[in-house]
């Protein structure tokens, strides 16, 4: 008898210890508009499986330690991420829904030219001096013109210049019009290098016009809601 005391008292322990490692894992799903997707389902494959219909867009799991596989759906639109739990605690993992239609061949990417790094590398303090210094002779140098001889200075533009300022309009107008892209349909639509579709992408999405999201190999551009 005090045998299956002791088997059931450390049965007991077993499962307090394992809700005590427990941690909670919580976020949001999104649609590729980057709104709240209402009613998808979310899936963990803990033992046993658990499934959460996200009415408002939010889910929560209580998971033990290990590594998972969460999965939304929605119609035809889904996504599944892989997350490692080592500790109890508060994870946050959000979703984005992407139809079925984007296939990984087709996310295949070539990775980005070394130019584009060098491009934007953060300049060193010793060249921001240079910088300012250079740009305050200029500025006295343009007032000095202006007061002296009363002339309006007008900056010609390169014909390259304008060339890939087509460029950059078309590639914003292609965006516009399809609402979402993937950078490998830009770069097969446009016969102009990576290095320079990248950099016009980095542009585009530093003036607050497109989004790019990671998905796969590859970069999905967005059109940004203003």
């Amino acid at each position: 008898m005090k045998m299956y005391k002791k088997l059931i008292l450390a049965v007991i322990l077993l499962i307090l210890i394992d809700i005590a490692a427990a941690a909670t894992i919580h976020g949001t799903v999104y649609n590729l508009d980057l709104d709240k997707q209402q009613n998808a389902i979310v899936t963990v494959n803990s033992t046993p499986k658990q499934t959460f219909v996200s009415k408002d867009g939010t889910y929560t799991f209580e998971l033990p330690a290990g590594s998972y596989e969460i999965k939304a759906e929605y119609n035809d639109d889904t996504v599944t991420e892989t997350i490692s739990i080592k500790e109890q605690g508060t994870y946050v993992l959000d979703l984005i829904l992407f139809p079925s239609f984007f296939d990984d061949e087709l996310l295949e990417e070539i990775e980005e030219p070394i130019l584009e790094d060098e491009y934007f590398k953060e300049p060193t303090p010793a060249i921001y001096y240079i910088i300012t210094i250079i740009a305050a002779v200029a500025i006295g140098l343009v007032i000095y013109l202006i007061i002296k001889y009363k002339k309006v200075l007008k900056v010609m533009k390169t014909p390259e210049e304008i060339a890939e300022e087509d460029v950059a309009d078309k590639i914003y107008e292609f965006i516009k019009k399809n609402k979402r892209v993937l950078q490998k349909q830009i770069r097969k639509k446009f016969p102009s290098s990576e290095a320079k579709i990248s950099l016009i992408l980095k542009e585009l999405e530093h003036k607050g016009k497109i989004e790019k999201i990671k998905k796969g190999r590859g970069n999905l551009i967005i059109l940004k809601k203003k």
